[in-house]
C-alpha cells in the first residue's frame, strides 16, 4: 500500500509529457476521452506514483486549482534531477540545498506551477 497524489491539469497532455521527460517518471496507465486525459496513473522509478487527468473531467469532485499543489518526491539524485530540469528549461524553485535534517534537495515548478520538491530524506 502507498499514497497516491491525484493531480487535476488543464492541460494534462503537456504535463504529461513535462512529468516523464522531465521528472522522469515512467507512464503505466492513459485513459482518454477525446483529447481529454480522464485518468493517468505514472510509477516513480524510486517507489510510488502518482495519478492525474484534465481538470473539469470529473465534476463528481471538488475541482482544485491547477498549479498549487506542494508534492514531496524521494529520490537518490536531486543533482541529476536538477539538471535535467535546467536543461529542459523548467522554472526551479530552489537550487539544490543540503537540510539540517540531513536531506539533500531541490525544488522544481511543473508544467503548470506545482511545487515539486525531490530530495534524499525517507521520513522519520
Amino acid at each position: 500500500m502507498s499514497v497516491w497524489p491525484c493531480l487535476m491539469y488543464r492541460d494534462a497532455e503537456a504535463a504529461r509529457v513535462f512529468l516523464t521527460e522531465v521528472f522522469g517518471f515512467t507512464e503505466t496507465l492513459t485513459v482518454r476521452d477525446g483529447d481529454r486525459i480522464t485518468h493517468a496513473e505514472m510509477r516513480w522509478p524510486e517507489g510510488g506514483g502518482m495519478m492525474y487527468a484534465t481538470l473539469g473531467c470529473h465534476p463528481e469532485y471538488p475541482q482544485p486549482v491547477p498549479g498549487t499543489t506542494w508534492v514531496a518526491v524521494y529520490t537518490k539524485d536531486p543533482d541529476g534531477l536538477h539538471e535535467r530540469a535546467v536543461a529542459a528549461g523548467a522554472r526551479i524553485v530552489e537550487e539544490p540545498y543540503d537540510t539540517d535534517y540531513d536531506a539533500r534537495n531541490v525544488a522544481v515548478a511543473d508544467s503548470e506551477g506545482n511545487i515539486w520538491t525531490f530530495g534524499t530524506y525517507q521520513g522519520a
